[in-house]
């Protein structure tokens, strides 16, 4: 796991930033959550946008005097089938998303594509995913790959903890811009899937993370957007 000194509900209010910095922003929408050790899910209040979120905005998904997200059942469908997985996100960042309403298929084209060597899942429902049912179904579809495509609607990563999570959502949005970037210039020259294989353990490794996830909390300070009383 990234070695973080912050409480659970403080590393997902500063994800909700992070990501929303990241292409994830879309008004009120989008959400994170994490499971903490003892197995109970953390998630983002509905009501406030991703750029917004304190840590009092996140509440126990069992907590029935606050308002959850409709799809708060999609983060509960990926821990219910993940025992790996520690943070779950959910939005619409625009490459992404687009990608994910083509037949296009994410390659792994630079060192962010090797990410997602084993590839990433499809779920073709563009509904909004708001009963068990469906939650599970999204959670077939994504398997046990980092990230899924919801066609024509967004996309759900997840992390084992909280930092990971967000390096694989900033990193899945990158992935697609680019991609979309090469494309525009000509033929496309993918990694080869065994060497992509190869590479990805070395360049992502848990002490990176931990670099990534000090920097990006830097960044927002500096930019005015930091929690409030947060020392990162």
């Amino acid at each position: 796991m990234v070695a973080v000194v912050q409480s659970l509900r403080e590393q997902i209010a500063w994800a909700c930033r992070i990501v929303a910095a990241e292409g994830y922003a879309d008004l009120t929408l989008g959400h994170v959550s994490a499971r903490d050790a003892e197995g109970n899910v953390w998630i983002k209040r509905k009501g406030v946008s991703l750029d917004e979120v304190e840590p009092e905005d996140v509440v126990s998904c069992e907590d029935t005097d606050v308002t959850l997200h409709l799809e708060t059942v999609l983060h509960e469908g990926v821990y219910r089938a993940r025992a790996d997985v520690g943070c779950v996100i959910h939005g619409h960042p625009p490459y992404a998303t687009a990608l994910g309403a083509t037949t296009a298929t994410l390659l792994p084209l630079t060192h962010d594509g090797i990410l997602f060597a084993d590839g990433v899942g499809r779920y073709d429902d563009p509904d909004l995913i708001t009963d068990d049912v469906q939650g599970d179904a999204v959670a077939v579809a994504l398997g046990g790959r980092r990230a899924v495509l919801m066609e024509n609607h967004g996309v759900l990563v997840v992390g084992k903890d909280v930092p990971w999570a967000v390096l694989t959502a900033a990193t899945l949005e990158r992935a697609a811009q680019l991609q979309s970037l090469a494309a525009s210039f000509g033929e496309l020259r993918p990694i080869a899937e065994a060497r992509a294989k190869e590479l990805q353990p070395v360049k992502y490794r848990d002490g990176f993370v931990t670099e990534y996830w000090e920097a990006w909390q830097r960044s927002i300070e500096r930019a005015g957007g930091g929690l409030r009383g947060s020392s990162a």
